[in-house]
């Protein structure tokens, strides 16, 4: 495969809808189950009725962008999680880490309540002021299906995590 020949693709260019408020500022890896934030959405943009029914729901999918990634610290290949040699150099889209190209974020977090233009949530692993791309309701029917399976060194990587 000649990687020097690119594909088309389109661009993609996305505007946040709102930010993280926490009091967690660093970029830290561990204990996020119980640190409160709030997803703060922009009202200038969008008014109470786009959050209409969302306080039905216990749980959020969140996608964010890691803002505070610089792009020389931007990994497209493979490397030690965390940069621990006890565990195996695995390509970039087989870890979660922050240093991904796009630098975009997935967490569920629970939904504590609705305020207004502010969720109110737990273990919602990014930290103060940044930018929230897409909110959704967590429905169990779009969890996985079948049997999960993971190596032993992300059972490791994340048992500190929440």
């Amino acid at each position: 495969m000649d990687r020097t020949a690119r594909p088309q693709f389109e661009e993609v260019t996305l505007q946040p809808i709102g930010q993280v408020v926490s009091l967690r500022g660093e970029l830290t890896d561990d204990h996020w189950g119980e640190v409160p934030a709030v997803i703060r959405l922009d009202g200038a943009v969008y008014g109470e009725e786009s959050l209409s029914g969302l306080a039905d729901f216990s749980h959020l999918e969140v996608v964010f962008h890691f803002h505070r990634v610089p792009d020389d610290e931007i990994e497209t290949g493979a490397r030690h999680p965390r940069g621990n040699p006890d565990w195996p150099a695995v390509g970039i889209f087989a870890q979660r880490s922050k240093d991904r190209p796009n630098r975009l974020g997935v967490s569920r977090c629970t939904l504590v309540k609705v305020d207004g233009m502010d969720l109110h949530v737990l273990g919602l692993d990014a930290v103060d002021g940044t930018p929230v791309l897409d909110i959704k309701p967590y429905l169990h029917e779009f969890g996985p299906r079948g049997e999960l399976r993971q190596p032993q060194w992300a059972t490791e990587l994340v048992a500190q995590y929440y």
